[in-house]
């Protein structure tokens, strides 16, 4: 992590929130002048500052996770030198910095938290490119899940092209090295791609792939079930839609017993309601669709309520409250 993706990823949520560097200054009662430095790329960060800042801003810690202390520093040069000797606390390192990235994902606006992703995906490819030894798959997991986020954060922006490029690298590597959950959750962004630009053929395959992708967790399939079955149902596939949400439904008990995966730390079952609701809408179910949405939506937790994300949740209750 460098002290300009640092600077840009929080110059950029301050400007998202309405502070100038003096307000946030004087808002979290620092210096203006080495805010200042900090926000400009010319002076490292420290972590008491990077804590001001979340809690200023409200990212749960999500800033400070993305700054690295002085022996990952050293291990992440010592990496870089010399890729053919990765340890594992380097990987450990740039794990910690992408789960800080998503966490900013949820609070942040996609564009704000897309240029530093990018930069530090780029980093993370040329590092894997000449690794060696027993950490190289794990950080080829690592890459994997950087290239699937940027190809999420390029979706939201819809920069269609570019993301589907990066969610194709990523379910390779994933198959690299046998991760099913990571390759399933690229998969679904291309679901998510194709029902953002209303093509529900689109939906239903892509869904459907990554719910029968080997190896994903219990929650991703459950998830991606319905949300084929919606892409079959807009399509005029009722009754496949109708199965295949009978065989997700079969599915929430085993959901529900084991925690999210890691890369889809959101699956939770509160969250599977939106999918349920999204089902619900695309087979005209109004009324279950209205219950479900505004379950799911209820049931976030609060770092996840505004999420930008949600807004495709919130649109699609409307739709679902005017047509009941």
């Amino acid at each position: 992590m460098r002290d300009d993706d640092f600077a840009d990823l929080a110059r950029r949520a301050l400007h998202d929130n309405g502070y100038s560097t003096k307000a946030a200054a004087r808002a979290i009662n620092y210096d203006p002048a080495y805010l200042s430095r900090v926000l400009n790329g010319k002076q490292q960060p420290s972590p008491k500052l990077a804590r001001s800042l979340d809690e200023l801003l409200k990212t749960g810690g999500a800033l400070a996770g993305t700054l690295l202390d002085v022996d990952e520093r050293s291990r992440m040069t010592r990496s870089v030198a010399n890729p053919s000797r990765l340890d594992a606390g380097t990987v450990d390192a740039l794990a910690g910095i992408l789960a800080a990235y998503r966490r900013l994902d949820d609070t942040v606006r996609p564009q704000s938290v897309l240029p530093a992703t990018l930069t530090q995906m780029n980093e993370v490819i040329h590092l894997l490119k000449g690794a060696r030894g027993p950490h190289r798959d794990r950080l080829a997991e690592v890459a994997s899940e950087f290239l699937q986020f940027g190809g999420w954060m390029l979706a939201q922006e819809r920069q269609d092209a570019k993301a589907v490029h990066l969610l194709n690298d990523a379910v390779e590597l994933a198959d690299e090295v046998g991760n099913g959950t990571l390759a399933a959750q690229a998969l679904n962004f291309k679901g998510y791609i194709a029902r953002q630009q209303g093509r529900p053929h689109g939906v239903a395959r892509w869904y459907s792939a990554a719910a029968y992708t080997p190896g994903a967790h219990p929650a991703q399939r459950l998830g991606d079930m319905l949300q084929a079955a919606a892409g079959m149902a807009e399509s005029g596939e009722r009754d496949d839609a109708l199965r295949l949400v009978e065989s997700a439904e079969r599915l929430t008990a085993a959901a529900a017993e084991l925690p999210p995966p890691d890369t889809a730390y959101w699956l939770t079952p509160e969250f599977n309601r939106l999918n349920m609701g999204l089902a619900n809408l695309g087979l005209a179910r109004y009324a279950d669709a209205v219950d479900h949405i505004t379950a799911g939506l209820a049931g976030l937790p609060d770092e996840l309520r505004d999420a930008p994300w949600t807004w495709e949740h919130r649109d699609a209750l409307k739709r679902a409250v005017a047509a009941r």
